[in-house]
């Protein structure tokens, strides 16, 4: 007779927990953005990248060097996630950004190059960087794109706060 599949249950655990105490992204960015501010790094949610991919947060610092945050809320996520390395051709530092309940033990392994990339813990009122990611310069040449993809996207989403009207138009790229 077959024996029905049983939970592991270390796991399941876990995921009862993480649910119990999640946090929704929103709330991770929201710390993370506050700890950058009083780090003079000033980001954007939701940025677009040249390669169709879009990064949870992407910043720039007082020296004009480029972040991006990966931000992760449930161990599904982290671990179902491919696309992250794509991410690295576009920023100058890496970060993971996670919920305090994740488990981190899976950002140790080589399968996410703990060696090129930060992890911070963040919930809604501020965020703590537990491991600094390696600076890797980008390209002076793509520095540069990714600057000024970044500027006209800020100018583009506070022209549009400023008068909604002008969000609906069409523009040049």
């Amino acid at each position: 007779m077959a024996q029905p599949h049983q939970p592991d249950i270390e796991s399941t655990s876990r995921d009862h927990a993480e649910a119990r105490t999640a946090l929704g992204a929103d709330e991770v960015a929201r710390g993370i953005m506050r700890l950058f501010a009083r780090n003079d790094i000033w980001c954007l949610r939701e940025m677009a990248l040249p390669n169709g991919r879009r990064a949870d947060l992407m910043g720039i610092d007082a020296r004009g060097l480029l972040v991006i945050v990966e931000i992760k809320v449930s161990r599904a996520d982290l671990l179902g996630d491919a696309k992250w390395p794509e991410y690295l051709d576009y920023c100058d530092r890496f970060y993971w950004g996670l919920a305090p309940v994740l488990d981190r033990a899976p950002l140790e392994s080589e399968a996410y190059r703990p060696d090129a990339c930060g992890v911070i813990v963040a919930d809604g009122y501020d965020g703590e960087i537990v491991r600094h990611a390696p600076l890797t310069r980008l390209a002076p040449a793509r520095r540069k794109a990714q600057t000024q993809r970044l500027s006209r996207c800020a100018l583009r989403r506070l022209t549009a706060l400023a008068d909604p009207e002008c969000a609906a138009l069409p523009f040049g790229g």
